[in-house]
């Protein structure tokens, strides 16, 4: 073979302008790829949920506000006299978690003077009152 017949059988001849170019992905270009895909919606996400939280909370909040309800602790109270006095015929450890919860309280600790929201179906009790009576 000479060595015209050899440049001419290993050179690279580039595809004519306007002619079509076939993209091949590897995998590792796949994977590239797909996390930047990833990142982008992710990033999206985070701009949504940061414009649309605080209007979100605002509303929530508002809302929760005008239908809670309110014990003022009374000296030596615990909640689980507070508890018993809402509702004497349910089971008090329920009614403490729930409180707690709905307080979102670190323990069971409360204090004297304290305004503890409770559930809704303890409105009509003689020892419960709105957040307006409270001025809260």
């Amino acid at each position: 073979m000479s060595a015209q017949a050899v440049l001419q059988h290993d050179s690279y001849e580039a595809p004519a302008v306007g002619g079509s170019v076939k993209l091949r992905l590897t995998r590792r270009g796949r994977v590239v790829f797909g996390s930047l895909v990833t990142v982008l919606v992710a990033a999206l996400l985070a701009l949504v949920a940061t414009f649309a939280a605080p209007q979100a909370l605002a509303s929530v909040s508002a809302a929760d506000q005008q239908q809670f309800h309110y014990v003022v602790v009374q000296p030596g109270a615990s909640l689980w006299s507070l508890a018993t006095e809402l509702d004497p015929a349910a089971d008090p450890r329920d009614l403490v978690a729930e409180i707690v919860q709905l307080n979102q309280l670190d323990g069971s600790g409360i204090e004297a003077g304290e305004a503890i929201a409770v559930p809704l179906r303890y409105s009509d009790s003689p020892v419960v009152f709105q957040a307006d009576e409270l001025e809260i």
